[in-house]
């Protein structure tokens, strides 16, 4: 294996391990490489892509249920005077 193809591997291996990737499936996508199945690893991508997606939603929910708090606390906080 030449330098430069072992620094492209290093390449993917750091951007997927980043990107949260188990070291099993960082082998795994370096497998399909080898054996020129592009497609699978448009799927392996894919569905990582979707898994990540999904947890940023559960926080994005997380994140909006402590808004709403501090609105409900500040609206409680507010004097009333009587005015509208």
């Amino acid at each position: 294996m030449t330098a430069a193809a072992e620094t492209d591997i290093f390449k993917i291996q750091r951007n997927l391990s980043d990107a949260g990737f188990a070291p099993s499936l960082i082998q795994k996508f370096l497998s399909l490489s080898q054996q020129k199945k592009r497609k699978e690893q448009y799927l392996l991508l894919a569905r990582h892509r979707a898994e990540l997606l999904e947890e940023l939603h559960h926080t994005q929910y997380k994140i909006d249920c402590l808004n709403y708090m501090v609105y409900a606390m500040k609206k409680e906080d507010k004097p009333t005077d009587g005015h509208v």
